[in-house]
């Protein structure tokens, strides 16, 4: 039998022009992995109703429909990519959560891939796309399915009410779903919770504008120029905990040994107005700006990236800061792990370590990344890394899919014998119902598209039933 090619279906959680890292990282991995031509790679997105997008998307951008919404996806990625793009976009119905400010899936979004195409599946945030699932065992329905995760979701919620209970119940939430629902488990550092089955490895790369803006300031350094001629700065969302707090409060306790240090602060997001007020306070001077695009050019002739958060996994920022030539002060933290061993990272373990390492940075001229550290931070590595990472070189196609076809009540009589698919079908009884899946954090009507969201992707609309609790 001639091996067939590998499909790669990419499921995540946020799409452009939300410029999050679920987002753009998992657009970048498409690419790359489509580059060769060795694999058919299906990037799959979530989809929103105009109300909806207008609460996530910046600047009023809204789309009539998904064509309009892809068009856009892949005209801002042709402009950062030098290769055509060869991988498919597709669609599945979400919906907005204001509460947890995410996109969370509505119906079973697996049904994006046909089954005579399922054969590897990428879930971007797998505990995320499955916390709500209701619908057929990804294990099933795809031949190999690998978790990549983003997010240190129980350091956000023990910043909440109640917090540490909340983390609690998270955490064996997540260690749940993830465990039924993937094979093989990356985490991008040892920032994420621990999951069984997992590794840890940094699979992202940055944008190839900051390796060019990189090079760019080493032929300046090396024609003796001043490449950098303006002091620190730190550039996020605009909420507390995305760094915010940690930088202000090490500013406003060393103000003294600071004297004379200039900060500017770029972001938007909903603690805006409080961050700004804060910085007023100080009597060092740190001025708020709005949120921009890290490769815009204003940001070229900084020369120091401060980057106090503990709440990343792994700073994407922190990684354009270092491909661009830039000194990053970061803390001593796991998520931090992986940019140690750039000689621009200086780390510190406190207040006074802080101080020093910004004072040091702002005093001198950032090393010359050699050839090979430049490749480091590249999505040329970053692919290979979570090739190896997934193992991907050593999977072949199965010969069959009749195994995505059974439905779950022909095999029952089987499901006493696997813990796991006992497991897997409590929790497709237990997230088919509207009261259990709300009292879980659900958002209200997200069992099945609704009639919006069906006449924008095209779907047969779904009237949810006792009956239709079967899964395969």
């Amino acid at each position: 039998m001639t091996k067939q090619q590998q499909h790669i279906a990419i499921f995540t959680t946020a799409s452009l022009p939300w410029l999050t890292g679920t987002a753009v990282n998992p657009l970048f991995r498409a690419a790359y992995l489509a580059k060769d031509g060795q694999r058919r790679v299906t990037l799959v997105i979530p989809w929103l109703t105009l109300n909806h997008q207008l609460l996530v998307y910046p600047n009023n951008i809204t789309f009539a429909s998904p064509s309009h919404q892809e068009a856009y996806v892949r005209r801002w990625l042709e402009e950062r990519l030098s290769f055509p793009l060869g991988f498919e976009i597709r669609f599945y119905p979400g919906k907005f959560a204001t509460d947890k400010r995410s996109i969370l899936p509505v119906g079973d979004i697996s049904d994006a891939i046909p089954d005579e195409e399922a054969d590897i599946a990428v879930l971007e945030e797998p505990e995320h796309l499955t916390w709500f699932h209701h619908g057929r065992k990804w294990k099933t329905k795809f031949n190999y399915v690998i978790g990549i995760v983003h997010t240190n979701y129980l350091e956000y919620v023990k910043r909440e009410k109640q917090g540490r209970l909340k983390a609690f119940l998270l955490k064996y939430l997540n260690s749940w779903v993830v465990g039924i629902y993937c094979h093989k488990v990356i985490r991008l550092s040892d920032a994420t919770q621990e999951y069984p089955k997992s590794i840890v490895c940094n699979v992202h790369g940055v944008n190839p504008k900051f390796l060019e803006i990189g090079l760019k300031k080493l032929e300046q350094q090396k024609l003796q120029e001043q490449p950098f001629t303006k002091g620190a700065y730190y550039i996020g969302k605009m909420v507390w905990s995305k760094g915010y707090k940690e930088l202000l409060k090490l500013l406003k306790k060393h103000q003294k040994e600071l004297a004379g240090l200039e900060v500017d602060l770029y972001g938007s997001g909903e603690d805006s107005e409080e961050i700004k007020e804060a910085a007023r306070k100080l009597d060092l001077t740190v001025n708020v700006y709005p949120g921009r695009d890290h490769a815009d050019p204003l940001f070229h002739n900084y020369k120091v990236f401060l980057n106090p958060s503990t709440t990343d996994v792994v700073c994407t920022t922190t990684a354009e800061a270092l491909a661009m030539g830039k000194i990053v002060v970061c803390a001593d933290h796991t998520s931090n792990e992986f940019f140690k061993q750039f000689p621009n990272c200086r780390v510190y373990d406190d207040g006074k370590g802080f101080v020093r390492a910004t004072l040091k940075a702002l005093g001198e001229q950032p090393s010359q990344l050699t050839e090979q550290q430049r490749h480091e931070l590249s999505w040329e590595a970053a692919t290979q890394r979570f090739i190896r990472a997934s193992d991907l070189n050593r999977l072949a196609r199965a010969d069959s899919n009749l195994s995505k076809r059974s439905l779950f009540a022909s095999s029952s009589i089987s499901v006493g014998k696997n813990l796991e698919d006992m497991s897997a079908y409590i929790h497709f009884l237990a997230s088919g119902f509207e009261t259990s899946r709300t009292a879980f954090g659900a958002i209200p009507g997200s069992l099945q598209p609704d009639e919006e969201l069906c006449k924008d992707l095209g779907l047969t609309l779904k009237t949810p039933s006792r009956n239709s609790l079967k899964q395969d």
